[in-house]
């Protein structure tokens, strides 16, 4: 079973228990935004930040999905997922309010920075297991896509308003007291959570292994399942491709296409909408076309898209056009995509292993980004930019050849209750 059985499409606005963790998520997702700007902010303005202490920032803030992200998962497995989303909330609010307090104290150093980034990092690998984890429990498998769609929804207008919510509020007030405001978001995220009240069974302790043969169950699960193992390979290709289109991206815009600061920012601004698109639209494509082909078809055209992206070169009196209309689209596509993914590993994974098989993927599909970032520079070095774009655009094309040779092309209905028809999990 899944959990509590409750609301559909129409029922979820109905639904006052997935209303109060939709509105603790949409809360959290905007005061993460403005930390996202405001941690980099501090670092330059306030502590005049080198190069290389930037690059140490930025990586302590990622590194904790390749250090912990697969352990996470056995960790949330073991407990009921509403109580760890709520100690991560509070947790964090606690880690992030380091900051405002070290500022006024006048000891705030790069160090403390670092400390932050890496144990907000680290929350945040545990609340979003716990997260994906929790949504089977509170709503029924038929409203997986619906649930998805409305809290991918909010994450994207938060990606749309939080920069530039972030970007005020630290003009007005200074970048400490944005990261309070944001401290003080998961102390509401986590009141709403407390509020959600949802009946999560208790996970069994007689089927617990050591901590390294979870793991390895939950790894094991994903890679042999026929669709989530095609799923996995699928974003991990689409992730490593896209760490080398965005190595060089802003240098393409910047030098080779001569956009100033006003264009690249409306780019980037565009995507952000093509992602509310995109969350808007899932759950109706998913709905009208099949899971399988509506994962297929937006996998490939996030790809196709982005070919518009080298081709400005060639056509540079509409390079601006061409750029914008790529983001769109490519933004647009990736969350069609996404949303639907997640449902259905949701609905495929028994409650017990749904911890380890999230992790497990957000381990493999963010742990390839980096290392795509070093080949895209690479090779931009060696290739040139415009090269180097057009190998990471074809790259992107591969991703929906795992697609075509698993089941998930003939995938034309939600599966349910942890089984594909026809297709076990394995273990």
């Amino acid at each position: 079973m899944l959990g509590v059985t409750r609301g559909s499409f129409t029922g979820l606005w109905r639904d006052r228990e997935f209303l109060k963790f939709w509105a603790a998520s949409a809360i959290s997702d905007l005061g993460s935004q403005v930390s996202t700007l405001a941690l980099p902010l501090i670092a330059v303005l306030m502590l005049g930040a080198t190069p290389w202490q930037m690059g140490l920032l930025s990586a302590a803030g990622a590194a904790p999905v390749l250090v912990v992200g697969l352990f996470a998962g056995v960790w949330v497995d073991r407990r009921r997922r509403r109580p760890v989303m709520i100690a991560a909330d509070v947790a964090c609010a606690v880690v992030l309010l380091v900051i405002p307090l070290a500022s006024v104290l006048g000891v705030l150093t790069i160090e403390i920075l670092y400390a932050v980034a890496l144990l907000a990092g680290t929350l945040a690998v545990l609340f979003d297991v716990a997260f994906l984890s929790f949504v089977p429990s509170l709503v029924r498998e038929g409203a997986l896509m619906d649930a998805n769609s409305k809290l991918e929804l909010t994450s994207s207008t938060a990606q749309v308003a939080g920069p530039g919510l972030g970007g005020v509020l630290i003009s007005a007030f200074g970048a400490p007291f944005a990261v309070l405001i944001d401290a003080l978001s998961f102390l509401g995220s986590a009141l709403f959570l407390l509020r959600t009240r949802v009946t999560e069974a208790r996970p069994a302790r007689a089927e617990r292994g050591s901590v390294v043969a979870e793991v390895r169950e939950g790894l094991t699960v994903v890679v042999r399942h026929p669709i989530l193992g095609a799923l996995a390979r699928c974003s991990a290709t689409t992730s490593l491709f896209r760490g080398m289109f965005l190595a060089v991206y802003v240098l393409y815009m910047t030098r080779d296409l001569r956009l100033g600061p006003v264009a690249v920012g409306l780019v980037f601004a565009t995507g952000g909408v093509g992602s509310l698109a995109g969350a808007l639209v899932a759950g109706r494509v998913a709905r009208r076309y099949g899971p399988g082909p509506a994962m297929l078809h937006s996998i490939l055209l996030f790809g196709l898209s982005g070919m518009a992206v080298p081709l400005a070169v060639l056509v540079p009196r509409v390079a601006l056009p061409l750029v914008v209309a790529s983001e769109f689209a490519q933004w647009m596509m990736i969350v069609i995509y996404y949303v639907t993914a997640v449902s259905v590993r949701q609905a495929i994974a028994p409650n017990r292993l749904l911890g380890r098989v999230n992790a497990t993927m957000r381990f493999l599909a963010r742990g390839v980004f980096p290392i795509g970032s070093l080949i895209g520079g690479g090779l931009g070095a060696i290739l040139g930019v415009p090269l180097t774009l057009v190998v990471a655009t074809c790259g992107l094309l591969l991703a929906v050849v795992w697609l075509l040779w698993s089941p998930v092309r003939s995938l034309r209905a939600m599966p349910t209750s942890g089984r594909t028809e026809g297709v076990p999990v394995p273990g």
